[in-house]
């Protein structure tokens, strides 16, 4: 395939299997390399379902002429997904108010895949997700999201806080949720400019992502569960905020 390109180096092939597993076809190994850093990769690699090969240094060193390499090589084909900035969403969204959802490091692609649906469902202009200590879009993503991994664009941040900062001076409102929250999802005006953040599965968001929100609502329980997935807390969100739209 003509789109077909090599990346090298343990950050840069550790980052975009996070990001897009599914556009890495093998990754090459030094083969006499057995330190925990290549253990990583390796199990990474593996729990991506990635075609990898054992190989020599002089192998490697013959694929790209420098030991810059690490020991580490990999082939990669242009991403399906559609990665755009914040500002080429919201230069696009000119028929309503901009609508966008930040996960705050999930970490299960299955949560994240069906993100993906329930983002795609509710008619969200883009997911946003921090490139480190959360799940990228990969084989298992895709499955989930049925279609939506490809239709939701999907921003990758270094720092969610310089994001959530870029938002509000773009005029988005920032609503976090949070099971403390004085007051709930169904008493916010969610009209206008939104960015509703979701933290990750157990933990939440981190303390200053919540420190950065505008406002904090919590997801009214009537059971005796005393929490929801990631994916089925943004789908009654999104859900109540395409409700309130409704009524304008």
């Amino acid at each position: 395939m003509s789109n077909k390109k090599i990346i090298y180096g343990f950050h840069s092939i550790t980052s975009r299997i996070r990001l897009d597993a599914s556009s890495v076809k093998d990754v090459y190994l030094d083969e006499s390399r057995n330190d925990a850093r290549m253990a990583d990769l390796l199990k990474l690699i593996k729990e991506n379902d990635i075609a990898f090969h054992l190989s020599s240094k002089d192998r490697l060193d013959g694929m790209i002429p420098s030991s810059k390499h690490q020991g580490v090589i990999a082939n990669i084909f242009e991403s399906k997904q559609k990665y755009v900035t914040i500002e080429d969403v919201l230069e696009e969204v000119t028929s309503e108010p901009p609508l966008l959802l930040i996960l705050d490091g999930v970490e299960d692609p299955h949560n994240l895949g069906a993100c993906f649906r329930v983002a795609d469902a509710m008619g969200v202009h883009a997911i946003i997700c921090p490139k480190d200590s959360a799940v990228g879009v990969n084989a298992t993503v895709r499955k989930v999201a049925c279609g939506g991994a490809e239709s939701v664009p999907f921003i990758a941040v270094t720092n969610i806080g310089r994001t959530i900062r870029t938002l509000k001076d773009q005029g988005l409102f920032i609503i976090g949720t949070d099971g403390e929250a004085k007051h709930n999802l169904y008493q916010e005006n969610l009209k206008g400019p939104i960015a509703m953040v979701l933290g990750s599965e157990g933990k939440g968001m981190r303390r200053l992502t919540r420190e950065l929100c505008d406002s904090l609502v919590s997801i009214p329980m009537f059971g005796q569960v005393e929490s929801l997935n990631v994916s089925v807390a943004s789908g009654i969100c999104l859900s109540e905020i395409r409700r309130q739209r409704s009524l304008v």
